[in-house]
């Protein structure tokens, strides 16, 4: 099976040099605040809830929080139609939305740190909830102003910087707070991550607004709501191959989602202790995550979305079976450190290069209901699937045959992507030509 082409068209001018265009640098700031609050809401929430003594119980509940960053679709058609009074003609609809969804989370991140857990554990819900809701809100508008922001020729690399910010905000948020606890106390350390909210508010004030279609006048609300919330999802039906599109966005990590969730659990009944585990899977992985991130980018720069992703799909499903490899070899630091780093570093390049492709999918005008679409796609099946992963290996009872059937599961994505690179749609961005330059007033609204 060789990789798909790239029409002439569709390959962009590349090198590392576009790493350093201002929008590319624009986008790492805006990948550094959308990956701030996951921790926060997460493994660094449980390290608070731990040390109050909060049940097992309770905290299990928190994952719930979840939720929001699932369903977003459901909200993204207003944010990508519904002007804000004031803000959208000051500074745009995207630029706006994102101003205010990032005030929201500030605001919410605040509302966390003045609770007190071991006395009122509902406040802290409760706020945990809409720090939730405000981060897969900012989201959805981060993720449409980048794609409106770059043009074909900086999507890949563009893709590639928002994954690295994104890790580095995981990083301040993950390992930086729990090193701020043992410092200050915790309702500390969530003001001083709400302070750095500003980082991304300083972003997108920096930012330049997207130019957009025309809005057409003011329409009567049943025809408003066929635009904005109808219209997206049937103009992506209108694309060449548009149903199978949509299955490979859905399977096409299945492969490495099965090798990561049960990852941890074979180098436990493997003998390795939890230093090693920790200093290789958090550090050096973290570390080999970014820099896949960079090189995913660079490839897909220079090959095109396409080939790229089918490239970085492939580096993925070679180092997936390096799991297998691993697992008939007696313990070894080294070894376990090197198959990690490579899974790591060709997650990285995969991520970036799916991202990338996710984000030639969208037309323009539709950027922040499509994109919420297709990356709620790419994570709830593999979600729902991933929970076959502990009888599977129950079942087989061999690690090495595990390894080896998951990285399979990578298979048919490759054989997909590569017959729609024949077959569909896929290789520029639609309606693109008709975004016109300086149109960034404010969308219709409901009459």
């Amino acid at each position: 099976m060789t990789a798909p082409s790239t029409p002439p068209s569709a390959a962009p001018a590349s090198g590392w040099t576009l790493w350093l265009d201002r929008r590319v640098l624009t986008v790492l700031f805006l990948g550094f605040a959308s990956g701030l609050p996951y921790f926060l809401l997460f493994s660094t929430l449980s390290a608070w809830l731990t040390e109050v003594h909060v049940s097992r119980t309770a905290i299990g509940l928190f994952a719930m929080v979840r939720s929001p960053f699932t369903f977003k679709p459901l909200w993204a058609p207003l944010i990508d139609r519904l002007p804000l009074p004031l803000l959208t003609r000051a500074l745009g609809q995207r630029r706006g939305w994102a101003l205010v969804t990032q005030a929201a989370l500030m605001l919410a991140l605040l509302a966390m740190a003045s609770s007190d857990p071991a006395a009122n554990l509902y406040w802290l819900a409760m706020a945990t909830i809409a720090t939730s809701f405000a981060s897969a809100s900012q989201d959805i508008v981060l993720d449409a102003l980048r794609v409106e922001l770059l043009p074909d020729t900086l999507q890949a690399p563009g893709a590639g910087a928002y994954l690295v910010g994104y890790r580095l905000g995981m990083i301040v948020a993950g390992a930086g707070a729990l090193y701020l606890s043992t410092l200050v106390p915790w309702s500390t350390v969530y003001v001083i991550m709400a302070a750095l909210v500003v980082v991304g508010m300083v972003a997108v004030l920096l930012a330049p607004e997207p130019t957009r279609p025309p809005a057409p006048p003011r329409q009567r609300f049943d025809v408003w709501v066929q635009d904005a919330v109808v219209a997206p999802f049937t103009r992506f039906a209108t694309r060449r191959g548009w149903l199978a599109i949509l299955v490979f966005v859905a399977i096409y990590k299945l492969g490495d989602v099965y090798v990561n969730v049960m990852a941890t659990n074979f180098f436990l009944s493997d003998g390795y202790t939890k230093v090693e585990i920790a200093a290789v899977t958090k550090m050096l992985g973290m570390a080999c995550a970014i820099a896949g991130a960079i090189a995913g980018g660079t490839v897909a720069g220079r090959t095109g979305a396409v080939r790229g992703l089918f490239l970085c799909g492939t580096f993925m499903i070679i180092t997936n079976l390096m799991y297998a490899v691993l697992a008939t070899q007696p313990h070894s630091v080294t070894l376990l450190g090197l198959v990690v780093g490579l899974e790591f570093f060709a997650g990285g390049m995969s991520a970036a290069a799916f991202t990338a492709f996710l984000s030639r999918l969208c037309d323009t005008g539709f950027t922040a209901t499509q994109y919420a679409l297709l990356s709620s796609l790419a994570t709830l099946p593999l979600d729902i699937l991933s929970g076959g992963t502990g009888w599977l290996a129950d079942q087989l009872n061999s690690w090495p045959l595990y390894f080896t059937i998951s990285a399979g599961l990578g298979i048919p994505g490759l054989v997909l992507l590569a017959w729609l690179a024949r077959r569909a749609d896929i290789h520029h961005r639609p309606a693109e030509e008709e975004a016109v330059a300086g149109q960034d007033g404010p969308r219709p609204v409901p009459a």
